[in-house]
């Protein structure tokens, strides 16, 4: 039996579906033949005509409202902030979670607008019942389509041989997730996408629960739904933070758009990959698709997109390095700009991107950094237009448990920090404020306590 054959039969008999199936076949043969996932800096020129969000004119979008549907990536675990439960599941800002946020944000929309606007989870298995159970605390969030449906795991592959791994010590091991590319697959796996059309639902605004500055905007909405947009990715101005995220560009050869990720780029292309004045602009994970479309791109070609892959080489057990080498393929759901006629790239205003990936970033959200408005948007304080660049000690904040028993009394105040930087064991009282640009650092024995109400100034 090949690779191909007995990684198929195990999809089937862990009851995943069908066009997850053909999609992993697919990408199997392209990485058997020898495609490599890599997007050469010679095969790409840089994207500079790029429209503007704040150019866009004023429309009504009242009835692409009332097809519009919100859809959030909720499968991640916050693994690498020592979490096993589903991270929008943190509390990040005055009490509340990502998720009750979210809900705020969905059902403000409702309010506001007299639209009926579902909001529609996009779990993992591990995520699924604990997000449904927080649901439940929230009267009204239910519409007249599911609240979730479930992403796809696919086998990994030994590098020798691309056979399924085995792992009989940890079974869950031999399996990953195929990336957030799989929204499309899932949509059509889990029945979404039909039920989602059957019901009137035309748009869908796509974003990570973790990335609270993303909220379904009507001007956007109406741009897409006049210009008959069928894909749009939002960016934003890359910085030199933004040098390793996945950046816009577009093909030599007359192509459209096209999005490249770190991991899709050759090392000899790296620093041009980072050269955030050659490459202008980031994805920030934040989409529009057209259903209606996605559903005809997919009838098309046969139920696979045949999304740009990402070929992942991992060990079979992350903690363990010496565990059998594996690869994993995967895809970026931005990745879809490279398959959509007519796909388009929106530059968006910082303020729609604050995502929360490490313990810098929630600081900075629970701080007085940022403010929650009344319509539940989390955007920067007056003054402000971003974060300040925090780094904290990664042994002694990097988990989240850690990072919590350090900030007992709540975040500092952030509001006038440009950088804060925290080296050694530290923990802050109440009323802290960080003014400026402030390095704290404790190389001794113990534990350094800053004192309730103390001022620190750069």
């Amino acid at each position: 039996m090949s690779g191909l054959e007995a990684s198929t039969e195990k999809m089937r008999r862990e009851g995943v579906g069908e066009a997850a199936i053909q999609s992993f076949a697919d990408a199997y043969e392209r990485l058997r033949g020898g495609e490599s996932g890599v997007l050469p800096e010679a095969e790409l020129e840089p994207v500079d005509d790029v429209p503007d969000a704040d150019e866009l004119p004023d429309a009504d979008a009242a009835e692409a409202m009332d097809r519009a549907v919100v859809i959030k990536l909720n499968g991640g675990l916050g693994t690498s902030m020592g979490m096993t439960g589903p991270k929008s599941l943190v509390e990040v800002k005055d009490g509340l979670t990502f998720l009750d946020i979210i809900v705020r944000q969905v059902l403000g929309l409702r309010e506001r607008t007299g639209a009926r606007v579902p909001l529609v989870l996009m779990n993992s298995f591990s995520t699924r019942d604990a997000a449904l159970q927080a649901l439940e605390r929230h009267d009204g969030v239910r519409a007249d389509v599911p609240l979730d449906f479930v992403q796809n795991k696919v086998p990994k592959l030994l590098a020798d041989g691309l056979e399924p791994a085995e792992w009989p010590g940890d079974p869950g091991l031999e399996w990953a997730p195929p990336g957030h590319g799989d929204l499309y697959t899932a949509l059509v796996t889990s029945g979404m996408l039909d039920e989602l059309l059957e019901h009137g639902y035309r748009y869908a605004f796509v974003s990570n629960a973790d990335n609270l500055g993303a909220v379904l905007d009507p001007r956007i909405l109406a741009w897409v739904a006049a210009d008959e947009v069928p894909f749009a990715m939002e960016v934003a101005d890359r910085t030199e933070a933004d040098r390793k995220g996945g950046h816009v560009a577009r093909r030599r050869d007359g192509g459209g758009l096209v999005l490249r990720e770190i991991a899709q780029t050759p090392d000899d292309d790296v620093d041009a990959f980072q050269d955030v004045s050659r490459h202008r602009f980031f994805n920030t994970n934040t989409l529009w698709v057209d259903l209606e479309a996605l559903g005809a791109l997919l009838d098309e070609r046969d139920g696979v997109l045949g999304l740009p892959m990402i070929v992942n080489r991992k060990t079979v057990d992350p903690s363990d390095t010496s565990s059998p080498e594996v690869i994993q393929l995967e895809t970026a759901m931005g990745a879809a700009i490279d398959v959509f006629d007519g796909a388009r790239a929106l530059r968006v205003p910082r303020t729609r991107f604050a995502p929360v990936k490490t313990t810098n970033d929630l600081l900075a959200l629970r701080s007085d950094a940022y403010l929650l408005t009344g319509d539940a948007r989390v955007v920067p304080a007056e003054g402000r237009d971003g974060p300040p660049l925090i780094d904290l000690d990664d042994e002694h904040f990097k988990l989240l448990g850690d990072f919590e028993a350090r900030f007992p009394a709540g975040a500092p105040s952030l509001v006038a920090c440009e950088r804060l930087q925290v080296a050694g064991d530290v923990r802050f009282g109440a009323r802290v404020v960080v003014r400026g640009s402030v390095t704290v650092e404790h190389d001794g024995a113990g534990q350094l306590q800053i004192e309730d109400g103390a001022v620190l100034e750069g």
